[in-house]
């Protein structure tokens, strides 16, 4: 089961935010957040700005992939690595919205050895890759 509380997003519902999110100027409230790669979410930001949207993880995956989707060499932390939602760590993310310009951003929580750190990306589409399921 979903662990999440978010309903699911599907390829189309993330398309959609994904281009209406890229069609908005970064507004004052979330402006700070300049990620088209993946960060930490800083500390200073206040994450009252932004508001929860849905979730990809799929429906009964208790255990999504931790394989990665690099098809032309990038790497996690790469501002241009494709955003795949059935490969790791989109499997594993929300999407959130600014409460103010409802620009979309993905979020997911690394848990490490000694610490957590929640991380935040952009919701860019021409980063989007739609992938058949099982893919």
């Amino acid at each position: 089961m979903n662990a999440s509380p978010l309903p699911r997003l599907s390829d189309d519902e993330l398309e959609r935010l994904a281009l209406e999110s890229a069609a908005r100027a970064p507004c004052p409230s979330c402006a700070g957040l300049a990620c088209r790669g993946w960060e930490a979410l800083p500390s200073s930001f206040d994450a009252s700005r932004l508001r929860p949207l849905g979730t990809l993880q799929a429906e009964g995956d208790d255990e999504p992939t931790l394989d990665e989707y690099h098809p032309a060499g990038t790497r996690f932390w790469s501002p241009d690595a494709p955003i795949a939602p059935r490969h790791f760590p989109y499997n594993r993310c929300e999407v959130w919205q600014c409460v103010q310009c409802a620009r979309a951003f993905l979020r997911y929580t690394e848990y490490g050895g000694y610490y957590v750190e929640p991380r935040i990306r952009e919701l860019a589409p021409e980063l989007l890759v739609r992938e058949a399921p099982g893919a």
